[in-house]
């Protein structure tokens, strides 16, 4: 029915439709917005008018060439806040737009599926770049002839299980600086350097469900372990505020096989020869002892 009935509807010559908007942030957190002056419903999101929100002509195209346009909207408690973009909760968020008549909401289409890109704010109001699925064909893709593993420590390449015991730490904050060295007490149950290149995950709280890459796991001269990420997180935590930890992993072989016992499913080439080896020149030398062979 809906692409049909919204096609005979606009025959009509008489149209009551509007635009609508669900946009799905990476934490299943789900909006709806409409142009239209009354609330439109339907797939169980409510889409709300008078949210101030907008769009510019959609571009598309034949080919591989990526659809985009742009969403532009006030900032509200109601709607989008500023710090929830500050935050970066919307990055990436999934966004879908519909024509729909609004006297008959089965009649639709969708019009756009994509994402959020850029996101500009400023003055009560927020400019989002929406990017089509094509975007996602501009990354490359395929593997990396490397000594270090190219897995993601937990993934589906990797298959090493985080949840096991001895590799999570999970507790409340004891210290904020910065928004980006945090203390977590006197943990002496993991060894140390144990989280350095690890994640940091924000479990309450302001800062919640944001994360981060461990630069450093330190003890201080008191004995508190302390936990420095690469960049301040975009929303404030504070004391009490209940973080999650992942041992960090530097892919080398040593570690894969000494720290996490995962040798079989290392995805780096440890005996690759390095490039001196492969460019020197041939030699007359009868050494063969594994020494230099100049």
């Amino acid at each position: 029915m809906g692409a049909e009935a919204l096609h005979a509807h606009l025959a009509d010559g008489i149209g009551t439709v509007a635009r609508a908007w669900a946009v799905t942030r990476r934490d299943g957190t789900v909006y709806g917005f409409t142009d239209h002056d009354l609330d439109l419903q339907f797939d169980g999101i409510v889409f709300k008018a008078e949210t101030g929100l907008t769009a510019k002509a959609l571009s598309q195209s034949t080919g591989l060439s990526i659809d985009n346009t742009e969403a532009m909207g006030a900032l509200s408690d109601a709607a989008i806040r500023e710090e929830d973009i500050a935050a970066g909760r919307f990055d990436g968020a999934e966004v879908v737009a519909w024509l729909v008549n609004w006297a008959d909401v089965t009649a639709r289409r969708v019009m756009f599926r994509g994402h959020i890109g850029e996101i500009r704010r400023g003055a009560g109001a927020f400019h989002a770049e929406l990017r089509g699925l094509t975007e996602a064909l501009n990354r490359p893709v395929g593997r990396v002839y490397q000594k270090p593993c190219s897995a993601v420590l937990g993934d589906a390449a990797c298959g090493f299980d985080l949840a096991a015991n001895g590799f999570v730490f999970e507790g409340p904050l004891t210290s904020v600086l910065d928004n980006r060295a945090f203390g977590i007490g006197k943990q002496t149950g993991f060894e140390p350097d144990w989280f350095t290149r690890g994640r940091v995950e924000i479990l309450d709280g302001a800062a919640q469900g944001l994360t981060a890459m461990v630069k450093r796991d330190r003890f201080d001269e008191t004995g508190l372990r302390h936990i420095d990420i690469w960049e301040p997180l975009r929303a404030k935590p504070v004391i009490g505020d209940t973080i999650r930890i992942t041992a960090g992993c530097d892919k080398r072989f040593e570690t894969c096989r000494l720290k996490f016992n995962n040798v079989l499913n290392f995805q780096g080439f440890p005996d690759i020869p390095e490039e001196d080896w492969m460019t020197i020149h041939p030699t007359q030398s009868k050494r063969t002892g594994g020494g230099s062979r100049r």
